[in-house]
């Protein structure tokens, strides 16, 4: 029945899943979760008893019942201030504790991601992945923590209220109890069709963020190509398809509210007629009558909770399924690093590498980058690898980092006393300075630190000099001065310097260069190259078009493109 109810024939995901999912981000939250459960449920008995006050005060009022009158008034008052703290106390545990379990799950997610296997070509844009950590995990920690306890506090406030009134009057209280079977069975109906919905907004949404992110990020190139139109009338493009499904989804959503609502009004309306019917024949006091009222609404309002729950599952497990679909690639071997004593070698035995291509009729299609290739980087020796763009040299670093797997053949770490295939683990063994400006946004030495958490300033100092990036010590703040996000307020080739220091803090013996000197003015490479290569226990590889970077090197590897 529960898997019928939700069932979305779209989805890659069984409700189980979904929910055994959604148990183990619960688990996190159980503090939030409990504590939002005991305010809700001391809210419903102060509820309840703010009802028996009221319809007490009004009955010594009007003599109908004896006591008195000030210390009724006194009593409510009383259940007044205790409904203020119980709000404030919720509205603290919501704020409060809810960022902080928002920011677990964030830094959760981040760290599932960072941790598994990469293949090289991302399934999902950037901006929608931020999109999903941001708006998803949002929307699952809000249901977890907010949304369960407080259905727990309606349903005690469903109940309680209908006893209250089912005391009253056994006959109203089944009357009005008769709508919810009829409210399942819309639901069933509802539930599909929001759930596709919904999930249409989402996946839009998200390739709104992309569109924004990616102009964002490219604004230089996009001036250049005098392309503004274009990317603002994409942009259009992609909100106007956000804008239709946001109103298909209103659309069902008013529609459903009205019928829902028009049910609720006419069965207050059945209430309020009894109860009056009752009054005029004098067998139920003004306060009963208020107190009826009052009931009828305490009944009719978790009722109504109940209908918003709904909406509420299905946004959670549209979000469920996107934070899903972030932790579909296996993780990385885990454990502790496996570092090997320099000086360390590697020796590719017969690998090879293909990208999957877009599916076709035929099948999905591979494009052959590597095949069949053996070579040697014998410990201490300096190697270029050349070859055309496309041939595969920055497919072969990322095998040689353990980013990717080769499809045949193996990898080999070694040095003098041992040998041993190559695993993510032993990562640690390598420098690696990626092409292009790397640097993010912070201070010079927040960049530098993640090469090495533990560097010293001396240690920091060295590296710079070694780097000839000399220039940092004659900005006003030193390595403390800031840059903002890829390096701005730095050229490229100072960017690129930075790079190069931050690298140089690791201490792996095998040293991996892309294009690593490609915005340097000849001298400065020179003096780098020099730098670099006065220390004889490193394993040194570059990537390059530059003569000046082969002519330092022992020995060469070409790479063909394969066609």
């Amino acid at each position: 029945m529960f898997k019928d109810f939700f069932k979305r024939e779209d989805s890659k995901y069984t409700i189980k899943a979904i929910l055994k999912w959604l148990w183990r981000a619960w688990r996190g939250n159980q503090l939030q979760a409990v504590l939002n459960a005991m305010l809700g449920l001391a809210g419903v008995a102060l509820s309840l008893l703010q009802v028996w006050a009221v319809q007490h005060a009004i009955d010594v009022a009007s003599h109908t019942v004896e006591g008195n009158l000030i210390w009724a008034v006194v009593l409510m008052g009383v259940l007044i201030l205790c409904d203020f703290a119980i709000s404030i106390s919720a509205i603290w545990v919501r704020n409060i504790l809810g960022i902080k379990a928002q920011n677990r799950m964030q830094q959760r997610m981040l760290d599932r991601i960072l941790r598994s296997e990469w293949h090289g070509r991302e399934r999902l844009h950037s901006g929608d992945v931020i999109n999903r950590l941001e708006h998803d995990v949002g929307a699952v920690v809000g249901f977890l923590t907010e949304t369960i306890p407080s259905t727990i506090s309606t349903l005690a406030l469903f109940l309680g209220a209908f006893f209250y009134l089912f005391s009253m009057d056994k006959l109203l209280s089944v009357v009005i109890i008769v709508m919810l079977p009829i409210f399942i069975l819309v639901s069933k109906f509802y539930v599909r069709q929001m759930r596709r919905l919904t999930r249409q907004v989402r996946d839009s949404d998200s390739k709104v963020q992309s569109v924004l992110q990616e102009t964002v990020q490219n604004r230089v190139l996009i001036k250049t190509l005098e392309s503004d139109s274009l990317m603002v009338d994409k942009l259009e493009d992609t909100q106007s398809t956000l804008r239709h499904h946001v109103v298909q989804r209103t659309k069902f959503s008013v529609f459903s509210n009205l019928i829902l609502n028009f049910g609720f009004a006419l069965g207050y309306l059945v209430a309020f007629l009894w109860s009056a019917l009752r009054m005029y024949n004098h067998t139920l006091t003004f306060g009963g009558m208020t107190a009826f009222l009052q009931l009828v609404g305490k009944i009719q309002g978790p009722a109504r909770g109940l209908t918003k729950l709904v909406p509420a599952f299905v946004s959670v497990f549209t979000a469920a399924e996107r934070l899903m679909e972030l932790e579909e690639d296996p993780l990385e071997e885990q454990g502790d690093p496996i570092a090997l004593e320099a000086p360390c070698g590697i020796r590719l035995n017969n690998i090879s590498y293909s990208y999957p291509l877009e599916p076709t009729k035929e099948g999905t299609q591979q494009s052959k980058v590597i095949s069949g290739l053996s070579f040697d980087f014998p410990p201490r020796s300096c190697t270029a690898i050349l070859g055309e763009t496309g041939a595969g040299k920055t497919t072969l670093i990322r095998m040689i980092l353990a980013l990717l797997r080769p499809q045949s053949g193996s990898i080999e770490l070694y040095n003098g006393k041992e040998i041993r295939e190559l695993s993510p683990r032993m990562r640690c063994n390598f420098v690696y300075v990626p092409q292009g400006n790397t640097l993010m946004s912070g201070t010079i030495r927040e960049n530098l630190s993640l090469g090495n958490t533990e560097a010293s300033d001396e240690d920091m100092e060295s590296a710079l000099r070694m780097a000839c990036a000399d220039f940092v010590f004659q900005l006003p703040e030193g390595i403390d001065s800031s840059c903002s996000e890829s390096g701005g307020g730095l050229s490229e080739g100072q960017a690129q310097r930075i790079s190069i220091a931050r690298a140089l803090l690791r201490s792996g013996s095998v040293m991996l260069f892309d294009e690593a000197t490609s915005a340097l003015d000849p001298d400065t490479e020179r003096q780098l190259l020099k730098n670099i290569l006065a220390n004889s226990n490193k394993t040194i590889i570059f990537i390059t078009h530059r003569p000046a970077v082969v002519d330092y090197c022992d020995q060469t590897l070409r790479l063909e493109k394969m066609f």
